[in-house]
């Protein structure tokens, strides 16, 4: 089990809970005199008044985040042009399934990736860390990637030639990199490449309650290339919008991305 954030909130909810609601029932069992009341309200023990207080509160922020929607942060450019260094995303927790804080267990089935979603999971290799990349293969698909071409089950996927892109801020290390529109099986959406960098060749089926994916900075991801594929119960949930975007290396705040959609 990893003692993550979602761990520290259901003890937190587990504590103020208990202790606020372990008084009440003392209270009603006459083991504890009634508080007296003070300026017109009642005066309990200020332990009990602090866990009253932020009972509810860790509550709902504990139920929001387990089950409907997350923040993030994107600290790497593996996702570029989609998500810039910087960009604060949300991430839909009941899209592929409602599951237990800290278990991670499913509860409730809601629905299954698609090709071209842009998936947050608990990197297989240390599951203490969030990834974030797009899904290419769905189980049983077979994926091949030759000379920096994508292949789905035996047909080239088609990308388009754009330009040249034009990196500011952190993610100026790739200025120059050549920017394409790819076309995954419906789902549009832009991709970079470095002719200069060698690329990896790599030919898999995916398999079953498994997925593939891969960063659309095609030549600086760290992605299912090099360590395999995503199991199923890795899965976080569906990012689907950016609320935020800050680089330090950049003059303030990027409004023209906040609350773009991410597909």
């Amino acid at each position: 089990m990893h003692l993550d954030f979602s761990f520290w909130m259901v003890v937190a909810t587990l504590v103020t809970g208990g202790i606020w609601g372990g008084y009440v029932l003392l209270l009603r069992a006459g083991v504890f005199k009634p508080a007296p009341v003070l300026n017109g309200e009642i005066s309990e023990p200020l332990l009990v008044d602090y866990a009253r207080s932020f009972f509810p509160v860790i509550l709902i922020v504990l139920v929001l985040r387990s089950f409907l929607v997350e923040p993030f942060r994107i600290p790497s450019g593996s996702m570029m042009p989609t998500l810039l260094i910087g960009d604060f995303i949300l991430v839909n927790k009941y899209a592929y399934g409602i599951r237990l804080p800290v278990l991670r267990n499913k509860i409730f089935a809601v629905g299954e990736p698609q090709r071209g979603d842009i998936v947050v999971f608990r990197y297989p290799k240390d599951p203490s860390m969030d990834y974030i990349k797009r899904v290419i293969g769905l189980p049983g698909d077979r994926i091949s990637y030759i000379n920096k071409q994508l292949y789905v089950n035996g047909q080239p996927i088609a990308a388009t030639l754009l330009g040249h892109y034009t990196g500011a801020g952190k993610e100026s290390f790739i200025t120059g990199a050549l920017l394409l529109e790819e076309d995954l099986s419906g789902v549009r959406h832009d991709i970079l490449m470095r002719e200069e960098q060698p690329s990896v060749t790599m030919d898999a089926v995916v398999p079953s309650g498994h997925y593939f994916v891969m960063g659309d900075n095609r030549d600086n991801s760290n992605d299912s290339r090099y360590w395999g594929t995503v199991p199923e119960e890795n899965l976080v949930g569906r990012a689907f919008l950016i609320w935020m975007n800050w680089d330090w290396d950049k003059p303030g705040i990027a409004f023209e991305r906040l609350g773009n959609s991410l597909h």
